[in-house]
């Protein structure tokens, strides 16, 4: 296939990127991750280029729930898809890439979707966040394997645009210090700010608004979510940063999963891996 956005990104196997065998089939099929990809987000508002790009390009006030449906999907699809699938998702994002810039009001800074340096901001604000919530909310993962998922997952960052020749951390040691280098660099603007407040509040269906708990419900995850940021992250946003937060938010977070691996499997995974179910013979989990 041809690469519609010129980057001539890395080939990807017919059968898919990952395998069963993969630590990222079970990081990513795991419960967990409907904390972890709202972390993610209020992760990524803190960098005030990457930030003024969602809020000047994405549609995320209009269409919320569908913004979140295609940041699942896309995951869905490089993880558990087929060649074909992830090749498409990827294309996808790359062509999106290439129009989104312009100038972020609070810094003066340009900025460009296809950026190195935001393509990494993204991707380990993500995995940062997909690793941290699982681990934390009950996945038995050892250090060998949290470095294993990092290095799978660097491959995703080249396929999205990071040439091969600029840095993506791939350890856990090298995530942290990279997080450490990017800091000073991190800013809560007004745009930020106003995401956070949209996050927790967004627009709901008024049969669900007013005939069930979902407001609350959403409120208490995305409070959950929030609470498992590091702790200078909730200290830019203006909230303490104790280690209180945190062993309370881990307790939190285990019992959420307890609760949600007690539900039927067609009601947590994605459609990307119950059809990689029917097309593995053996499947973890």
């Amino acid at each position: 296939m041809d690469d519609p956005a010129g980057f001539g990104r890395p080939e990807i196997p017919d059968g898919g990127l990952f395998d069963p065998r993969s630590v990222s089939w079970r990081v990513h099929g795991d419960p967990a991750m409907a904390l972890a990809g709202l972390r993610a987000l209020f992760l990524q508002a803190l960098h005030p280029l990457a930030m003024a790009g969602v809020a000047e390009h994405s549609a995320f006030r209009e269409d919320p729930w569908g913004r979140l449906y295609r940041t699942a999907f896309f995951i869905g699809a490089v993880t558990y898809g087929t060649g074909e699938e992830a090749r498409q998702v990827v294309d996808r994002v790359r062509r999106v890439h290439g129009r989104v810039h312009g100038t972020d009001p609070v810094t003066g800074r340009a900025y460009r979707a296809d950026d190195p340096e935001l393509l990494v901001w993204v991707h380990c604000s993500e995995v940062d966040s997909f690793l941290e919530v699982a681990r934390r909310s009950g996945l038995r993962l050892s250090d060998a394997e949290a470095d294993a998922y990092l290095r799978e997952q660097a491959a995703v960052a080249r396929l999205v645009g990071v040439p091969e020749d600029f840095p993506v951390p791939d350890t856990s040691a090298g995530l942290a210090a990279y997080f450490r280098r990017v800091r000073p660099d991190l800013l809560v603007t007004p745009a930020a700010r106003d995401a956070v407040r949209f996050a927790f509040l967004p627009p709901l269906p008024a049969w669900a608004r007013w005939t069930t708990p979902a407001r609350p419900a959403w409120c208490g995850v995305a409070g959950l979510a929030f609470a498992l940021l590091p702790a200078w992250a909730r200290r830019m946003y203006g909230l303490p940063g104790l280690s209180v937060t945190d062993l309370a938010a881990t307790a939190e977070a285990r019992a959420l999963r307890s609760v949600l691996l007690r539900l039927p499997r067609g009601w947590r995974e994605g459609p990307h891996l119950v059809a990689a179910r029917e097309r593995w013979p053996v499947l973890p989990g």
